[in-house]
């Protein structure tokens, strides 16, 4: 999905680079500086993402560290880390905020109410409170909805449609995920249309990945339905050998 929407982001981001800050005049000649909150460890995954988005900038004429600056901070696994990484951003006194996660959009969003932040994609901005609504969220965050609640309610009927005889679905969420409680309504709300009932499991990291497999088991789940989340995203292919291995028909969702 990152290569189909790298240029809407490349261009909400230098949009509101060229916006005058209301607080303070622009000085002539100054570098705009874009600050970039970014999963994972550099070069990582997430970091091919990235290459993408400078290939954008460098299409449009920006050459970094000529006509831009970049100020990236790297979760590093750790997505606890958001807040702090994001109020530093916000002491270099960036123009510009672009969040590579709805976590770390939404830990932008609480340390300024003034810098513009751009979120790649978000499954529910409304439901997690990035904006009060779609067509006009208000604020100071921007960017773009996979409208993920639709979604969710499918993936789980088309999971039953797979799997004859379905009665048993466990639900993988993030804990970390400010999502996770509205991606959990969402699913829950389908379930009790298709008659199905959800085991839910939270895991904080890789590690709790096995164990969440086991659970699923030993509740005896039919399948497995993993929701959109970075963590997923970022370790697919260790959750695709569980469920290898497991033998559990599994479904996920991708998205960061």
């Amino acid at each position: 999905m990152w290569r189909s929407t790298v240029g809407v982001l490349v261009t909400l981001a230098l949009a509101l680079l060229s916006i005058p800050r209301v607080t303070e005049a622009q000085p002539a000649g100054k570098v705009p500086r874009l600050g970039i909150l970014a999963p994972g460890l550099p070069p990582g995954e997430p970091g091919r993402g990235l290459d993408h988005f400078r290939q954008g900038l460098r299409d449009l004429g920006y050459v970094e560290g000529q006509t831009i600056a970049l100020e990236i901070r790297w979760d590093e696994h750790h997505p606890e880390r958001w807040p702090d990484l994001a109020a530093d951003l916000v002491r270099l006194r960036v123009d510009c905020m672009l969040a590579g996660t709805t976590a770390a959009t939404w830990a932008a969003k609480h340390a300024t109410s003034t810098t513009p932040i751009v979120m790649p994609v978000s499954g529910d901005p409304v439901g997690v409170g990035l904006g009060t609504g779609l067509a006009q969220p208000g604020g100071n965050v921007t960017g773009l909805s996979s409208m993920s609640p639709e979604l969710n309610g499918k993936r789980l009927e088309l999971l039953t449609a797979a799997v004859p005889g379905l009665a048993h679905v466990a639900l993988l969420l993030d804990a970390g995920d400010p999502r996770r409680h509205s991606q959990l309504h969402d699913h829950e709300t389908a379930a009790r249309v298709l008659g199905v009932h959800l085991q839910p499991l939270e895991v904080q990291s890789p590690d709790e990945f096995a164990g969440a497999f086991h659970a699923a088991l030993q509740g005896r789940a039919q399948a497995l339905l993993m929701v959109g989340s970075p963590l997923f995203s970022e370790h697919r292919a260790r959750l695709a050998e569980l469920a290898l291995v497991s033998r559990l028909p599994t479904m996920a969702a991708t998205e960061g």
